[in-house]
């Protein structure tokens, strides 16, 4: 059974080759880059884009800024068509990534449209398992220590921990002190004003929605105010590791 869903793998990496190659993108190994870049900057903009247009403008806004990873939601409208067409247009410069990955289908699907790391609000070790498969980052949800450790075992790259906003960054302080080895991502709740305290409480990087972009910023088409805010809180980072 082992060597059958090794062999399977192995077809599945191959295809995505193909895909990539045929689309003009390079394909590399990309774990440990990707988990660099994300790393460095610490902060994922989490995306709801029903076009690759409005994407595509954003994305451009928020690396200007400074933010070089995006997660498209799957419950986005044709979001995995916006990630492959953004991908082309955009190359290597920013890090695509599908979030709201519930199951190992949709995160495969997600993968061979492009995507370059998964987040998913649920620990799913299938999930886990199938992106490790890929060497594609993987950030699954969790609350509980026992989520937590589950999804750190079964080969989590971080750990996304969610909803933030309902321990805050108290929560993050505590659960660091048993699991110091363990990378965390709060998402929820988080705001350019509590940024650097989630960093300082031992959050590796943060997931931001609505506070970094929004619909409403996308359809008065205020890049110029997604690119500062993305600085805003790349500087919260910065401040919040000072403090750490």
């Amino acid at each position: 059974m082992e060597e059958v869903e090794a062999k399977a793998a192995k077809i599945l990496r191959q295809r995505t080759r193909q895909r990539i190659a045929k689309n003009g993108l390079e394909y590399s190994m990309p774990s440990n880059v990707n988990l660099t870049s994300i790393y460095d900057t610490g902060v994922i903009a989490i995306l709801r884009a029903s076009s690759s247009l409005a994407l595509s403008q954003a994305a451009e806004a928020l690396r200007d800024g400074g933010i070089c990873a995006i997660e498209v939601t799957l419950t986005t409208p044709g979001a995995l068509q916006v990630i492959e067409q953004v991908r082309l247009a955009l190359g290597e410069s920013v890090l695509f990534g599908a979030g709201s990955v519930l199951d190992a289908d949709s995160a495969r699907a997600a993968i061979l449209a492009g995507a370059q790391f998964i987040v998913s609000p649920s620990c799913s070790v299938k999930v886990i398992e199938l992106c490790r498969c890929y060497t594609i980052p993987v950030f699954p949800g969790a609350y509980t220590p026992t989520e937590i450790v589950t999804a750190w075992e079964a080969g989590a790259n971080m750990v996304k921990i969610f909803p933030a906003s309902v321990g805050g960054p108290e929560m993050i302080k505590a659960l660091k002190a048993p699991l110091p080895h363990i990378a965390m991502m709060p998402v929820g709740g988080i705001e350019i004003n509590n940024t650097a305290s989630f960093i300082s409480a031992g959050a590796s990087a943060v997931g931001v929605g609505s506070a970094l972009v929004n619909e409403q910023l996308l359809n008065q088409g205020s890049y110029a105010e997604i690119t500062a805010r993305a600085q805003r809180f790349l500087q919260e980072v910065r401040r919040g590791r000072e403090k750490s």
